[in-house]
């Protein structure tokens, strides 16, 4: 019987070895971003919210933080397993794919941190995850994400590069594939077993989110270029971070 084929993101994120390579994205970081975002989106006490991808949780717990009604989801269960312990009364996770709808007209916030779109191989895969998004939420919902910035990643990446991380040290390859961007990331294991695994994002522009959510009955209100929430540049700008309005 043929081997059912997994999904990278689906081997990478359950791995030990992804929040190695990415420890310097913490929860410090995750808290001055939240601190901005609730600044300029001046949410009413008590709203519904959801992180869509939410790994291990530390966006979520953020928001949480702060008093809001908060679900995280993750298709890793590795990663909702470890957010679980994070749980509270206004704070729950669960394993769910964001292709598929969540929680229908019920939400006034949805977020979507850290470069978490764009994974799938198949163009329909991404607009039935646009479309799982703005049915999550009620009319007059807003939706926030994070994306990479394009043209600065193309213009500043790099083809070869070596990241150490503690006793690791990681070999990572970029390169542009198929309008997506592909990493390859190499490296030996405490026991010297050599591990490879990969990532591969789209390389979406922003007129493409634009036609992506407008199918999913989303509209822009804002685009940011960084996490102090500057002005955003298509060359300038490190993220690329959208706000749609249902």
């Amino acid at each position: 019987m043929q081997q059912e084929q997994v999904d990278w993101f689906e081997s990478w994120f359950g791995s030990p070895y992804y929040h190695i390579l990415y420890e310097h994205r913490d929860e410090f970081e995750a808290q001055a971003f939240v601190d901005q975002l609730i600044d300029y989106l001046q949410p009413p006490p008590g709203s519904k919210m959801v992180d869509i991808a939410c790994g291990e949780g530390r966006y979520a717990v953020q928001l949480a933080s702060r008093g809001f009604d908060v679900t995280g989801i993750d298709l890793s269960y590795e990663s909702i397993e470890k957010a679980k312990k994070s749980e509270g009364k206004n704070l729950q996770f669960l394993v769910h794919d964001m292709r598929f709808p969540f929680y229908i007209n019920y939400f006034d916030y949805a977020f979507n941190f850290f470069t978490s779109f764009g994974y799938f191989a198949a163009q329909r895969d991404h607009l039935m995850a646009a479309k799982a998004f703005g049915l999550s939420l009620k009319k007059g919902g807003l939706l926030v994400i994070d994306y990479l910035n394009r043209e600065y990643t193309l213009a500043r990446m790099q083809p070869e590069s070596t990241v150490r991380r503690g006793d690791y040290e990681f070999q990572i390859k970029k390169r542009l594939e198929d309008g997506h961007i592909v990493k390859d990331i190499s490296f030996r294991d405490s026991e010297n077993k050599l591990r490879n695994y990969r990532e591969r994002v789209a390389a979406f522009s922003l007129s493409d989110f634009v036609r992506m959510f407008r199918e999913a009955g989303l509209s822009l209100i804002g685009t940011y270029g960084d996490y102090a929430l500057n002005p955003y540049h298509p060359f300038d700008s490190p993220r690329m971070i959208m706000t749609f309005k249902k």
